[in-house]
């Protein structure tokens, strides 16, 4: 049993880890729009919202695009800025890397690409980006060092990818609520001046 796990974590984690750390990128983001969907769907009390797979395959895509990146800012990049043992010091340089590269990166990509993905072009892109980057970016100060620094300074490394992952699901939920939240405002002004 124990020459079977080993290798089935050999075929996955060690021969695909790319792979699967694209997949897990992209799925993680569309499951936090799924989660905001449905939330958002049993809150509207007049049954006017319906479920979008158009929203979540954008989501997906925008998650798969950024996947590679990820792989390489946390698998490689990051370690290599800030090599060392796991203390305290080591976790608050990688969580101030984290933040101050990866953190905007990611923060400024999300939006472009989803504003891509919606035909919004490159100009309506980089206004959602102008519009949303600070105050989510400020946001992600108020979670992710927190998040981070037990995971850079207390986890084995076994545990880490299931830990950011609910961490990130969270996150993703919140992302998705806060990039759709001017949609349903625009939707509920259209109604206003048709009635």
């Amino acid at each position: 049993m124990g020459l079977r796990v080993s290798k089935l974590k050999k075929a996955i984690v060690d021969d695909h880890l790319l792979l699967m750390n694209i997949l897990t990128t992209g799925g993680l983001l569309a499951m936090g729009d799924v989660l905001t969907q449905t939330m958002e769907i049993s809150m509207d009390k007049e049954n006017k919202q319906k479920f979008s797979w158009y929203r979540t395959e954008r989501m997906l895509a925008v998650g798969l695009a950024l996947g590679p990146f990820a792989h390489l800012w946390y698998s490689k990049i990051v370690d290599k800025l800030v090599p060392g043992v796991a203390t305290t010091q080591t976790a608050v340089k990688k969580i101030l890397a984290d933040q101050l590269i990866a953190g905007p990166f990611f923060c400024s990509a999300f939006f472009f690409g989803m504003g891509m993905l919606e035909g919004k072009g490159g100009q309506g892109a980089i206004a959602e980006v102008k519009e949303k980057f600070l105050p989510v970016y400020m946001i992600d100060w108020c979670v992710w060092p927190p998040a981070q620094f037990i995971n850079f300074r207390f986890l084995p490394v076994e545990f880490r990818v299931i830990y950011v992952a609910c961490i990130t699901l969270c996150w993703n939920t919140f992302l998705s609520y806060y990039k759709h939240m001017d949609s349903h405002k625009i939707e509920e002004k259209q109604e206003k001046v048709t009635s």
